[in-house]
């Protein structure tokens, strides 16, 4: 049976910052995502002859246009850099938890045993009073070969999905500063004219706060399912048994890149509101 961690494995530490592999598989996503945005970028700077990725990137992000456009409406320029770049983002993390060889490419990793061995207190043998010595603990130290995945799904690490979600809000509250102003902003949460509305705002201070939790646990608890999933249906029939829920989770991994972008683009509109 194989081994599930719920949280992502260590592979090596640089001084005392510990690379675990689902930073590993982020960072090649990142590259991959900085080369794509910068190709497309030169290609929008030409005034004619474009290449065929431009023209197929435009028509993946003309429909997110409008999407978002319905939602936040003559704001859509300020709020659409970050709306698609979180689409985008999460849904080339969720795909590339898919590919061959994440969670089946293993690497030996060497991590250390601590054995406590408790000495016992001796007696001094003399013609003086018998006096216990205190002997201290004295640590012996092991270590085990462990073979972990040298890539994991950056989506399925909970510390990736709970950034996401706090930037996301960051961001909320930030928008919402700038388009009404500090106060006006802190007004929808602190209102002391009745005592109805006073509590109304401590639940709206409650809900930000719950917002984070959302955001991360519903990402990570289904991109982590679906890994689970995939790794367990291939464990027990590893023939081709695995095809459909791979193609299900092809599917998962776009609605929930369309559900965080498009609950974002949600809050964005409700924190720029006046009302």
């Amino acid at each position: 049976m194989p081994e599930i961690s719920i949280k992502a494995e260590t592979l090596f530490h640089i001084g005392s910052f510990a690379v675990n592999n689902s930073m590993v598989l982020s960072s090649l996503v990142f590259i991959f995502f900085i080369v794509f945005g910068a190709l497309y970028f030169k290609e929008s700077k030409k005034s004619e002859n474009k290449s065929g990725l431009y023209y197929t990137l435009n028509l993946m992000l003309r429909p997110l246009y409008n999407l978002f456009h319905s939602i936040v409406h003559d704001k859509i320029d300020v709020f659409f850099p970050l709306l698609s770049a979180l689409f985008l983002w999460i849904l080339i993390q969720n795909w590339s938890g898919l590919l061959p060889g994440v969670g089946s490419i293993m690497v030996a990793v060497r991590e250390p045993i601590k054995h406590e061995i408790v000495a016992t207190q001796t007696k001094n043998v003399s013609h003086a009073p018998k006096k216990a010595e205190a002997v201290g603990e004295t640590k012996k130290e092991e270590t085990e070969i462990k073979h972990i995945p040298l890539f994991r799904g950056n989506n399925a690490d909970l510390n990736a999905t709970l950034a996401l979600a706090i930037v996301t809000m960051v961001m909320v509250q930030v928008y919402g500063i700038q388009f009404l102003g500090l106060g006006a902003y802190l007004g929808k949460f602190i209102n002391l004219s009745n005592p109805i509305n006073f509590f109304l705002g401590i639940l709206e201070i409650m809900s930000e706060f719950s917002k984070v939790l959302s955001f991360a646990f519903r990402l990570f608890g289904n991109i982590f399912a679906g890994e689970v999933l995939l790794t367990i249906v291939a464990f027990l029939v590893p023939v081709l048994a695995s095809f459909p829920f791979l193609i299900l989770e092809v599917f998962v991994g776009f609605v929930q890149a369309l559900v965080f972008s498009m609950l974002t683009s949600v809050f964005f509109s409700m924190a720029v509101s006046k009302h």
